[in-house]
């Protein structure tokens, strides 16, 4: 029996901006005890921050259990790590340097409690980039943080959800700058990373994998563009070549519109909006944001802080707890998976002993 299959998880769950959704979003789905059930949740905040939505929002009866580390974190209840420090106000659907300086402290000691292995995953809650960067300039999205902070080279923005699952070739970028970060290597790079991730984390065994052009048409053979012939088409042969099958590179509008995307078990996009719009509108508040390719499990919900509903109670948890479901599911998947892997080299290894001989 898999040692991971019964642990109860420690799940991080960073506040996000304190003056958005991301309160109102963690309150909501924890009435539901189940949650609680399913995991150890810690959330890396202010109970303060908690209180005073839960007054916005009317909600009396709330229980929480404060700590100082995860080690110290309580069953069935969620817990709270205090690393909000002097919180006079929270500006409800306003950005403001304090709610940035929320969001980086909460991030900033879950990460470190991800590095030591004290939680097993974490949800990371929206962020407002501008009021984050008031704290940490360089910030361009968790995605970025947590491959710096984890020492990748490389990692992988995946929207997830029943209906599909879309990669991104390049993240948080202008428009103009695309194509400039667009090549071969890049997209073997990442269908690689989508490949590996299908396989460990969502158990698919031979991932088809439909990739997108990048111009209108998919270039209509040089017409519109040749990124397709000279970057997309030869990556894409090249997987093929490794043995994944990667297909395409096909148009953006034509593959969503004409449901393709059914046929595949992941599609790679070459930038932001072209993956996550129609992802958004398929998934609605199914889907989630989960960073691939790490060798810690982070997921997130797919929504940013929406200040124009913050505290309104019109904000709805689902997508949150499905970021939850999936990074209980994924961790369980990936040590499952590891260990069928390390099992089946075992015998290999007994195998090369006993031909070389005593030593």
């Amino acid at each position: 029996m898999d040692k991971h299959t019964h642990k109860k998880l420690r799940i991080g769950i960073t506040i996000g901006d304190i003056n958005g959704v991301g309160p109102e979003i963690i309150l909501k789905a924890f009435l539901d005890q189940r949650l609680k059930d399913m995991c150890t949740p810690i959330l890396y905040g202010s109970s303060r921050v908690i209180n005073i939505y839960r007054k916005v929002l009317k909600i009396n009866k709330f229980n929480y259990h404060i700590c100082k580390t995860p080690s110290q974190a309580q069953s069935k209840r969620l817990n709270i790590i205090e690393c909000i420090s002097e919180v006079d106000r929270v500006d409800i659907g306003k950005p403001s340097e304090a709610g940035g300086k929320g969001a980086y402290l909460a991030i900033k000691r879950a990460v470190e409690d991800a590095q030591h292995k004290e939680i097993d995953a974490l949800v990371t809650m929206p962020v407002d980039k501008a009021s984050f960067q008031t704290q940490h300039p360089d910030f361009t999205g968790h995605t970025e943080l947590l491959a710096k902070a984890f020492s990748i080279e490389d990692n992988l923005m995946l929207m997830a959800s029943e209906q599909l699952k879309v990669g991104l070739v390049t993240n948080h970028l202008s428009i103009k700058e695309v194509p400039l970060n667009i090549s071969t290597a890049r997209i073997v790079k990442k269908i690689k990373i989508m490949n590996e991730c299908l396989k460990m984390d969502f158990n698919i065994q031979r991932p088809q994998i439909a990739v997108l052009g990048l111009n209108p048409h998919a270039g209509d053979k040089g017409l519109i563009g040749n990124e397709e012939q000279e970057m997309i088409s030869k990556a894409i042969a090249q997987l093929r070549e490794e043995g994944i099958l990667a297909t395409g590179p096909y148009p953006a509008d034509g593959f969503f519109g004409a449901l393709t995307y059914r046929s595949f078990d992941g599609t790679m996009a070459m930038y932001h909006d072209q993956g996550l719009i129609p992802f958004k509108l398929i998934a609605g508040f199914g889907g989630v944001n989960y960073t691939a390719g790490m060798p810690f499990v982070r997921t997130s919900p797919d929504h940013g802080v929406a200040y124009d509903i913050a505290g309104k109670d019109i904000a709805s948890p689902e997508s949150f707890r499905q970021a939850l479901y999936l990074a209980i599911d994924v961790y369980r998947s990936r040590n499952e998976n590891q260990e069928l892997v390390e099992h089946a080299l075992k015998p290999g290894i007994v195998k090369l002993k006993e031909e070389k001989g005593p030593a």
